[in-house]
């Protein structure tokens, strides 16, 4: 009895792992220089224009998120050039464009998110004080992935 409950817990427990993996897996694919594949649109609303280039609408993180952790271990500084995506991997480099004043500015990815429908990126304070979108609290971006 034991013996059948042990492999049981093995198959539930691989089962689950192989669920997990299946949901985590993106629609966006990368090649061998990173950059997305081109579609007419993803699968979270946004436009994709060119290689590795997306539209949609940006937010920045609040002053409530200082000194937590980021999904990849580190601290989140509001100082620094750093944002959120779902799906690039970590240490990605994106050059960020507000769409309707012309500023960029270039982030790295070190968190997950947004997870509100319809935004793209979540950028922290210091990088949409320099896109110039603080009083709007989102603005339409257009990404590019560098790096």
């Amino acid at each position: 009895m034991q013996k059948m409950f042990v492999h049981c817990s093995r198959l539930i427990l691989a089962a689950t792992l192989l669920l997990s993996t299946a949901a985590c897996s993106s629609s966006v694919r990368y090649n061998s220089t990173g950059a997305g594949s081109t579609t007419s649109r993803s699968s979270d609303g946004s436009q994709t224009q060119e290689q590795g280039t997306r539209r949609g609408v940006a937010s920045y993180y609040g002053n409530e998120f200082q000194g937590r952790l980021t999904a990849n271990g580190e601290r989140f500084d509001q100082n620094q050039m750093t944002a959120a995506h779902r799906t690039l991997p970590f240490g990605t480099k994106v050059r960020v464009k507000h769409v309707n004043n012309g500023r960029e500015v270039v982030v790295r990815i070190n968190d997950r998110g947004p997870f509100v429908d319809g935004r793209i990126i979540d950028l922290s304070r210091a990088a949409a004080e320099q896109l110039d979108m603080i009083r709007e609290g989102v603005a339409m971006v257009e990404i590019t992935i560098l790096r």
